[in-house]
């Protein structure tokens, strides 16, 4: 098994394109022919960790976190990022990072937080826009069977719980071939008119040039005539946060001591209590202070995140409880989410999960 081979498919769940604009996801280190021996996952990728990676044979690590997030000038091992690299290299180890396209995904990282708390009623805190296309594809009526199955195999269709998504009408096309044509229907140089089916579907823009080619194999006209339009339309499954709610609700202070029995947390950082019932709760994985706004705007009693600033405690104003868990500590079970997706497409290669605590931030 090669490295292109798991980057394909990881980037199949979690597409690159998908990490925010400041991101460094992806292979950062390595050769994309090389066989692998071992993978070894996770959250950063450290000294200590390309150490057990050496001792444990394995030739690839993921993580989270990228190593490299800004551009390096020079490798001489003056800090831990290249001393880091420079060990890769010297064991033949290669580096890949998926970040913020895990994070943004409605299955990623905050999907994780959710299983641990036993949210339900889950969905993005803050979906992004301008990530989705209409895409208009006219075909004859005797194809629209394949044209609709090659779509949707390469992921048209799909909105929110629901796939296979389409909307067709019928019409009447008409073209006429000039010289130098193939055509399938027809002859060149006369006017043709058939019933056709214009078909739309709703498609990402992850995904939209592979839909578009997959269409096109099967498609019989030599020419396929299709429009795209891009859409403002939110995308309920891609993008940051997560709101949800308890089973049952809880007393704040209840609920405190469950977030840090979870958690594993050192401390909880939280500001006043509101004498409130806990019920409904948005969090976010890591750095999620920008969310503040989108977590008042749910009625969420509790924001969990890590990272915040002493001034950013203010903006709550008493409208909701910011619980700061720490950006470890929210994001500890991602190496997890990262390994069981591995484990569910390959099986040839051990897939080991690091044992070692990368976090930075002790308490006393």
């Amino acid at each position: 098994m090669k490295i292109k081979e798991v980057i394909a498919y990881l980037e199949e769940f979690a597409p690159i394109q998908s990490q925010e604009s400041y991101d460094n996801c992806g292979l950062q280190l390595g050769d994309h022919s090389q066989e692998i021996t071992a993978v070894l996952v996770c959250l950063d990728c450290t000294e200590d960790v390309v150490q057990e990676a050496i001792d444990k044979g394995c030739n690839l690590i993921i993580s989270h976190h990228p190593v490299i997030f800004s551009g390096l000038k020079s490798l001489t091992g003056k800090n831990y990022v290249e001393r880091t690299l420079l060990r890769c290299m010297q064991h033949s180890i290669a580096l890949y990072a998926m970040h913020t396209n895990l994070d943004n995904h409605i299955h990623g990282v905050n999907f994780q937080i959710a299983k641990q708390l036993g949210l339900n009623n889950v969905e993005i805190l803050r979906p992004k826009s301008g990530v989705l296309y209409k895409l208009i594809v006219y075909s004859p009526l005797g194809a629209i069977a394949d044209v609709n199955a090659a779509a949707f195999s390469a992921g048209a269709g799909n909105i929110g719980n629901y796939e296979e998504c389409a909307f067709e009408t019928k019409g009447v096309g008409s073209f006429k071939a000039k010289l130098g044509a193939n055509p399938a229907i027809g002859k060149i140089g006369e006017l043709e008119k058939h019933e056709e089916i214009k078909v739309e579907y709703l498609v990402s823009s992850h995904t939209l040039s592979t839909v578009l080619s997959a269409i096109k194999k099967v498609h019989p006209y030599e020419e396929v005539a299709h429009e795209i339009v891009a859409l403002k339309n939110k995308n309920q499954t891609e993008g940051s946060g997560m709101v949800g709610e308890l089973e049952n609700e809880m007393d704040e202070v209840d609920f405190l001591h469950h977030l840090k029995r979870t958690f594993l947390c050192g401390t909880i950082r939280h500001t006043a209590l509101l004498n409130k019932k806990v019920k409904r709760i948005a969090f976010c994985g890591g750095s999620g202070s920008f969310l503040l706004p989108d977590a008042k705007a749910t009625g969420a009693t509790v924001f969990i995140t890590g990272d915040f600033k002493y001034h950013e405690f203010f903006d709550a104003e008493k409208q909701i409880m910011i619980a700061d868990i720490g950006h470890y500590e929210s994001e500890q079970f991602t190496t997890n989410l990262i390994a069981d997706i591995l484990k569910k497409k390959f099986t040839t290669f051990a897939i080991q999960i690091t044992g070692i605590n990368t976090n930075p931030i002790n308490y006393f």
